[in-house]
């Protein structure tokens, strides 16, 4: 029932910093976690964060932590992922995708995705 819009993308530089933002539309965006994911050319989709809708914990895959930081404004019905020390591998599109439980987000397997943001990281 909720339908998402990724922005921010673009080209960035490594080491650079890149603001994405995802804007949810439909009825109770609070109710659900939300995650991002991405697809980098020739590759499976990665699930790279996810941030629950209770309390707002977050969790991150290996290869981004402490690189990237996921938030939402329950209220303006929005998420966010702000990255950081960007490097050429994080060349890929972005999603956000919701309706699944962080507590198992290694588990999740979107059927679906919506059109992404691009972001490409080169020199």
């Amino acid at each position: 029932q909720l339908k998402f819009v990724e922005s921010g993308g673009g080209l960035v530089q490594p080491g650079g910093s890149l603001n994405l933002s995802c804007e949810a539309s439909g009825s109770n965006y609070a109710y659900y976690d939300l995650a991002w994911f991405r697809q980098a050319p020739g590759r499976e989709h990665e699930g790279i964060s996810c941030i629950s809708t209770r309390d707002a914990s977050t969790k991150y895959a290996a290869t981004v932590k402490g690189r990237f930081t996921i938030s939402r404004d329950n209220a303006k019905n929005t998420a966010h992922l702000q990255m950081t020390s960007l490097k050429p591998e994080d060349t890929a599109v972005y999603y956000c995708v919701a309706n699944y439980a962080c507590s198992i987000f290694d588990a999740w397997s979107p059927a679906h995705w919506g059109q992404g943001t691009q972001v490409t990281v080169s020199s």
